[in-house]
Order: C-alpha cells, then sequence, then structure tokens
C-alpha cells in the first residue's frame, strides 16, 4: 500500500506544509503479506509549536508518554513461509527493522503480545479477528474500531485478502 504523509508546521511566517512524502512500508519474512507505516510518533509527550521535521523513535510501540500513528496491513493468515525460512535470520530482520517487536510477541503462541500502551486501532478495509488471552475471538471489520488498553492479543486474519489498519499507540504505565 501506497502512504503518502502530509506534515504541518510553523515558521516565522505562520503555518506551512513542512513535507510532503511517501512513506515506503516496512516488511519483514517472519510475517509473511504483512506492511507496517511508521507515520509519526514521538517518545515523549507532544509540544507545540514544531517545525514538522519527522522525530525519531527508538522502537515500534512507544514508552510511557510517547505516541505512535501508522498503518498496519496483515496479510491472510493463509499466507506461508517458504520451505526454507531461517528463523533466526527472520527474528534480527524484525529486530533491525520493527525495533520492540519481538520482544512483546510470545514465540509458542505466534501473534499473541501484549504492550505497555492503550491503542486505537480502526479498521479501514478487509477484516480480521481479535483474539483475546482466553481464546476468546471477536470479528472486526472496516468502519470499526477497537480500544485496546494493554490487554494480551493477536490479530487473526482468517480471510483471502488484507486487512488495513490505522493505528495510534499511547505509551502508558503499569503498577509494579
Amino acid at each position: 500500500m501506497e502512504v503518502r504523509r502530509i506534515v504541518t508546521g510553523q515558521s516565522p511566517d505562520g503555518s506551512i506544509v513542512a513535507s510532503d512524502a511517501w512513506v515506503p512500508p516496512i516488511t519483514v519474512g517472519l510475517m509473511p503479506g504483512a506492511e507496517f507505516h511508521a507515520l509519526w510518533g514521538s517518545d515523549t509527550p507532544a509540544s507545540l509549536p514544531v517545525d514538522g521535521r519527522v522525530p525519531e523513535n527508538k522502537t515500534w510501540f512507544p514508552p510511557a508518554g510517547g505516541f505512535r500513528c501508522g498503518f498496519v496491513t496483515l496479510g491472510p493468515d493463509s499466507e506461508s513461509l517458504p520451505e526454507d525460512f531461517d528463523l533466526a535470520s527472520a527474528i534480527a530482520e524484525v529486530s533491525q527493522k520493527l525495533p520492540g517487536m519481538v520482544e512483546v510477541l510470545e514465540p509458542d503462541r505466534p501473534g499473541m503480545h501484549t504492550t505497555d500502551t492503550v491503542d486505537f486501532v480502526a479498521i479501514m478495509s478487509g477484516e480480521v479477528y481479535l483474539e483475546l488471552d482466553n481464546g476468546e475471538q471477536t470479528l472486526v471489520r472496516s468502519g470499526d474500531v477497537v480500544v485496546q488498553n494493554g490487554t494480551r492479543h493477536a490479530w487473526r486474519n482468517k480471510s483471502d485478502r488484507p486487512c488495513v489498519m490505522a493505528v495510534a499507540l499511547f505509551g502508558a504505565t503499569r503498577p509494579a
């Protein structure tokens, strides 16, 4: 999927379009058919004014007080890994391209993960099942929004076409 990011900012003369660019997807061999578009975010709370320069983010999931905005496209679960798949190389690729992702994924339950974030997930096209840790699965379709409050979950695309999700992630804290 092609995604265009238009960013506004402030200059001494007023509001400006600071950048207008296509954002390439991040793809990884461990997740066939998946695309991740990291569009905007910060590791700290937002403050204004800004000049519109894209902030650097260290991880896919934000720390407490940080935020992320992007798109995630999930291919059908039926897409499989090649026979000569190298798991060690695939994990290294995910660590490099989507820092922090490997640390939250459960190796014994593919796709299941828990993050210290509050996520707003809007299904833009397709459908996907939200699976919770009790095994319950809820079908989520285009136009639906999930508010994910740091719970253990997975996304299961049982259809034969991609599911595109707009995501806004906000870093949160858990009691010790």
